[in-house]
């Protein structure tokens, strides 16, 4: 497509589009109701949730990560945003760039195992021819129904913003993953994240928005807000970490940024009305004001917003 297309900025040439450029142009095709006008993760078609992810290689994995994470991975990924709206799995479809024997047996033993963890069930796909030596591109479509659908667009002002589990636990793995030294522990939650599916469906009768921490707590609170129409406020110190994050990288206010800004997560991020008490162990880490942007406070105080918020393309 042309780099005058209308919905990208003149600022910007073909080779420095952003990912928000790109959906802006995107918003200028024909769309389909069930579209959300493209400010959400999921579509919905004749009463089914539809999402789909595509993880590169040297972006979203590493050259040397094991096949059968990479398969769990791509699953647990396309899972994460049907448990952000409260989904029930019916299945997905895989598309899949072949490269090598050995390397394709194993993936596919990987997610035999996911599919059989999550209880999901392939419906199709398609295949391609991967050039020697370029990198793996793989894209799954995960299809749910029964969803109660809270969009990312409906938090109110005065609701708390609340967040399962625990964060940066994955970006901490991928910096073991990559040589520095840390325990297991944390290149399991990078390499095999969990879906929150079951605390999906326990919330999303309750919230009035919810998401999936994909790309960092804050760059994803941050869309959150945008998309409600509302400024948001982040406490670092109500930020949940693990006994093996905080034995990494300790819990200052440094460490705190890095875990919300790292993104993997795939934890469950959703609004509240204030005084609400989730039924999964959540914690609540801010609040939805009238206004816009995002501003953060370690125990009350401002804190100055990092360069990054977090990973972008």
């Amino acid at each position: 497509m042309p780099a005058s297309w209308t919905g990208l900025s003149a600022s910007h040439d073909a080779a420095h589009v952003t990912e928000a450029d790109f959906i802006a142009a995107l918003r200028e095709l024909p769309l389909h109701p069930g579209a959300h006008e493209l400010r959400d993760d999921n579509a919905t078609i004749g009463g089914l949730t539809v999402t789909t992810d595509t993880i590169v290689e040297c972006v979203h994995f590493l050259p040397d990560d094991p096949p059968g994470d990479i398969a769990w991975k791509l699953l647990a990924v396309n899972l994460s945003d049907l448990a952000a709206k409260g989904a029930r799995i019916e299945g997905v479809l895989l598309n899949y760039p072949l490269s090598n024997d050995a390397w394709d047996r194993v993936f596919l033993d990987g997610l035999h195992a996911a599919l059989d963890a999550f209880g999901c069930l392939l419906i199709g796909g398609d295949t391609v021819s991967l050039p020697a030596n370029a990198p793996r591109v793989l894209t799954l479509t995960a299809i749910g129904r029964d969803a109660p659908a809270p969009l990312r667009s409906g938090a109110q002002a005065g609701d708390e913003l609340w967040v399962t589990g625990t964060i940066g636990d994955a970006g901490a793995g991928l910096r073991i993953a990559q040589g520095a030294p840390g325990p297991q522990t944390l290149i399991a939650r990078y390499r095999r994240p969990t879906p929150r599916l079951a605390d999906g469906l326990r919330l999303a009768p309750l919230v009035h928005a919810m998401m999936d921490v994909s790309d960092g707590l804050l760059i994803d609170a941050s869309r959150m807000a945008v998309a409600s129409g509302l400024a948001v406020t982040v406490e670092l110190a109500a930020i949940p970490l693990s006994a093996d994050y905080l034995a990494f990288a300790g819990g200052d206010v440094a460490a705190r940024l890095a875990a919300a800004t790292a993104g993997d997560d795939y934890e469950l991020l959703f609004a509240l009305p204030a005084g609400g008490e989730p039924p999964s162990g959540a914690v609540a880490v801010g609040r939805f004001d009238a206004g816009s942007g995002i501003a953060l406070t370690w125990q009350g105080a401002s804190v100055p917003l990092p360069a990054r918020l977090g990973f972008q393309h």
